[in-house]
């Protein structure tokens, strides 16, 4: 969602990195501290949205003053500290006035009409910290996107070097005026979105993931800019919220599930401000997916319930038959066999009725083997090998070689449920395939389901090829 549209004033100075936050973190994680964040805010009634990208952003020195609400939380879990010790800026450098005394602070947190709660099937809980109806307020940090990814007159969206991606930054772009953003701004964030796409259907998300956060805090930028006009206004609300599902996706195939979960959620918060149902269907889409993968069926399950509610009206059948199989994986996860089976039938019912105009763009990827695909997992999940290893397999005859990453996933799929179901050797033939494609795909996701395979074959590395297997997969080098 877009930051305040409330700004201070512009500090000359770029933004510079903060050592001394990053020592507090020590060898937790971003996504460890941003929780260890919210659990002192809570202790103390406060409430804040933190994640793993509040606080890479804080060490980076794009924040360089917390808001009042973050500022008493951060005294209160570093007790004795000032802010200064903690490597924020005074309040009146960043302000360019006079800091307030605590009874003119603005409140923790600000709830919008726009923001008010729907009936969502209970995929975010009312009070769940990265709950997008609750959003916080963070005018330092709307400044410093501004100044820094901005540029004036008709040019395109500026944002950090991201090579493939297009989108080049003007290092001179936090000296001149901010200009509203017009249809350039718009057509380079679509083709931003198409081409991380293109780029992940390649070669996984690793090697993307932290590339391609540059331009979607860009085109939140943008949308603090404002458009002149009310049609160039929805294409970068929606344009920046398929960016953010874009974003979330190479988290979660990367294994950054909170990150994900944070990118789900504020590409819900732009579909819910601007009646966007399209983009609240996708974002709803990908939440019960990662749900389903961190474990948490029944949310996964009222997700994509929630989903087809919003998605009946656009006329979509392909798009239905998707989230029917994001509900089966739901109903798998929570052991109901026959909720599996109905969702599934109805994923196949809706499949046959063919594609239409109606598709999203971003459905792309879903075809027969994309269905093939998502029913392997379910009955993987349901313990069924045998059935779970032929819709395996029929999902990586029929992948288009363009999706070398899918063509991995699914012959990963199929490799582990033939090891558990009892046939070493030809999964290790499969396990063999995708080792072939490791020099070409990045994905988190694909080489810990390989992983897992490995465990289940150690037993029977005496079995025809078993051996092998083992030892070229010991020999890979692990994603970072």
């Amino acid at each position: 969602m877009a930051s305040s549209t409330v700004t201070s004033s512009q500090s000359p100075q770029p933004p510079r990195p903060n050592p001394a936050f990053r020592r507090l973190r020590g060898q937790r994680s971003p996504a460890e501290f941003a929780a260890a964040v919210r659990r002192a805010a809570r202790e103390i009634g406060e409430r804040v949205s933190c994640d793993a990208r509040y606080i890479g952003r804080v060490e980076a020195g794009e924040i360089r003053c917390p808001n009042y609400a973050y500022e008493r939380v951060f005294l209160h879990m570093f007790p004795g500290r000032t802010l200064a010790d903690l490597g924020f800026a005074p309040r009146s450098s960043v302000r360019g006035r006079g800091a307030r005394s605590p009874e003119d602070a603005p409140p923790s947190c600000t709830t919008s009409p726009a923001y008010a709660p729907h009936e969502t099937g209970g995929a975010h809980h009312p009070y769940d910290p990265q709950d997008p109806y609750h959003p916080h307020e963070d005018h330092e940090e709307s400044d410093v996107l501004r100044r820094a990814f901005m540029t004036r007159g008709g040019a395109t969206m500026a944002a950090a070097s991201l090579g493939p991606l297009g989108l080049a930054f003007d290092a001179s772009a936090a000296d001149r005026p901010v200009r509203r953003p017009g249809a350039s701004e718009a057509g380079a964030l679509e083709e931003a979105v198409r081409r991380i796409r293109l780029l992940d259907d390649r070669h996984g998300a690793d090697g993307l993931y932290r590339r391609a956060a540059t331009p979607l805090r860009a085109a939140y930028a943008l949308l603090d800019a404002g458009a002149t006009r009310q049609t160039t206004a929805d294409r970068l609300h929606a344009g920046a919220g398929e960016l953010a599902i874009s974003v979330g996706w190479l988290a979660h195939d990367s294994g950054r599930f909170d990150d994900a979960r944070s990118h789900y959620a504020e590409a819900l918060a732009t579909a819910r401000m601007t009646g966007d149902a399209a983009l609240e269907a996708h974002a709803f889409c990908n939440s019960a997916f990662l749900a389903r993968d961190a474990g948490r069926p029944r949310e996964a399950l009222r997700a994509a319930q929630a989903a087809q509610r919003v998605g009946r009206g656009l006329s979509s059948a392909r798009l239905m038959s998707l989230l029917a199989l994001r509900e089966a994986g739901g109903w798998a996860g929570l052991a109901d066999r026959t909720g599996c089976a109905q969702a599934l039938a109805r994923a196949h019912a809706l499949f046959e009725r063919g594609p239409s105009d109606a598709d999203p763009e971003w459905m792309s990827f879903y075809g027969e083997a994309e269905l093939e695909g998502l029913e392997a997992q379910c009955w993987s999940t349901l313990g069924d090998w045998t059935r779970a290893a032929r819709h395996a397999r029929r999902a990586a005859h029929l992948q288009d070689p363009h999706f070398t990453r899918n063509i991995a996933l699914y012959q990963a799929e199929l490799a582990d449920d033939l090891a558990r179901g009892g046939r070493p050797d030809e999964a290790a033939a499969a396990g063999m395939r995708v080792l072939d494609l490791l020099d070409q795909v990045q994905s988190s996701r694909v080489q810990t389901m390989l992983a897992g395979t490995a465990r289940v074959l150690l037993p029977h590395r005496r079995a025809s090829g078993v051996s092998a297997f083992l030892e070229r997969h010991a020999s890979v080098p692990r994603t970072a």
